[in-house]
């Protein structure tokens, strides 16, 4: 299973997940992590400079074709919809209080990892 983590320093969970500078993309297996490696964020809107939030069909496309090969995203918040179009696209979402990676990533392992839709953004 892999997992994607928001994070625009490869130590902490970015605060959200669209202006992240990039995803630790961690491929977990039997309970340990075989391999991990950091994809710099070059497909969200806030990143490539788009500024409008309107709902056009597709708009979080680029962001789900990145991370297709993920089962799980975690972050600090994130909008609603691009939370409904990753469910969508069978990809489930982790909104943590937790701040570092690592510490993420053993919780996730151990089954612990705290989930807080609250923490989702409105700007959507």
């Amino acid at each position: 299973m892999k997992i994607a983590i928001a994070s625009d320093d490869e130590i902490k969970i970015a605060p959200h997940l669209g202006r992240a500078n990039g995803f630790i993309i961690v491929d977990i297996k039997n309970g340990k992590v075989m391999s991990r490696e950091y994809r710099k964020n070059k497909f969200t809107d806030h990143k490539t400079g788009i500024k409008n939030h309107n709902s056009e069909p597709g708009r979080h496309a680029s962001i789900i074709a990145a991370l297709k090969d993920c089962q799980i995203l975690v972050s600090h918040g994130m909008g609603r919809r691009i939370i409904n179009d990753l469910k969508i696209s069978k990809i489930e979402t982790y909104l943590t209080k937790e701040e570092k990676v690592t510490k993420a990533i053993d919780l996730f392992i151990e089954g612990k990892l705290d989930n807080n839709p609250e923490l989702g953004c409105l700007h959507d």
